[in-house]
């Protein structure tokens, strides 16, 4: 038995118009996923498959937590999930991902495994930034940001963090001599 075995959803022996299942996708199913996004986590995936005429339909509801991490700290962070998503599923000579949500698979088959699926929406729902409140970072990597983030020697925040915000205003503050050898220069080009 393989990794994700457990995600098939066998379609083509599917008796019922309708059929629900339950996922609790914990730590060991994002070990072996493998991806270096989400290392860990707690999230139930309701799954409802609806036969239709011409496909089925997925609904896939999800809700839980995961840890990833830092964008600034590189510690992890908790996150919230919860979404709701949809895939259609025909039967086809090979398989094939048409459009955002269908699914082409194999009739011989007649299976789909979910696990990948289930880890793209869980991925889709995190926010695009992932950091602490302010305050909340690693201690010592936030003193190291805040060295590299230094204009000058003696500039020295108490901040957690300076923001980009901050610190583009900071580099925008400072203006440094321009070599007057550039001035010169202009002059050529303008006399052209």
């Amino acid at each position: 038995m393989g990794k994700f075995d457990k995600y098939k959803i066998d379609l083509k022996g599917m008796q019922e118009d309708s059929c629900k299942f339950e996922f609790v996708l914990d730590n060991l199913f994002f070990a072996n996923i493998d991806s270096p996004e989400i290392q860990k986590g707690k999230v139930n995936v309701i799954l409802v498959v609806k036969k239709t005429s011409r496909a089925f339909e997925l609904n896939f509801q999800t809700d839980g937590i995961v840890w990833v991490p830092c964008d600034r700290c590189l510690e992890d962070i908790e996150q919230l999930i919860s979404s709701t998503d949809k895939l259609l599923v025909k039967f086809g000579h090979e398989y094939a991902e048409e459009g955002d949500n269908l699914i082409i698979i194999p009739e011989e088959e007649g299976e789909i495994n979910v696990a990948w699926f289930m880890y793209e929406f869980i991925a889709l729902a995190l926010p695009m930034k992932h950091v602490h409140a302010p305050g909340k970072c690693n201690k010592t990597m936030s003193s190291k940001l805040n060295k590299h983030l230094r204009t000058t020697p003696d500039d020295e925040t108490e901040n957690d963090f300076v923001s980009e915000d901050e610190a583009e205003l900071m580099n925008e503050e400072i203006e440094t001599p321009v070599d007057p050898r550039w001035d010169e220069l202009k002059k050529i080009l303008d006399n052209n």
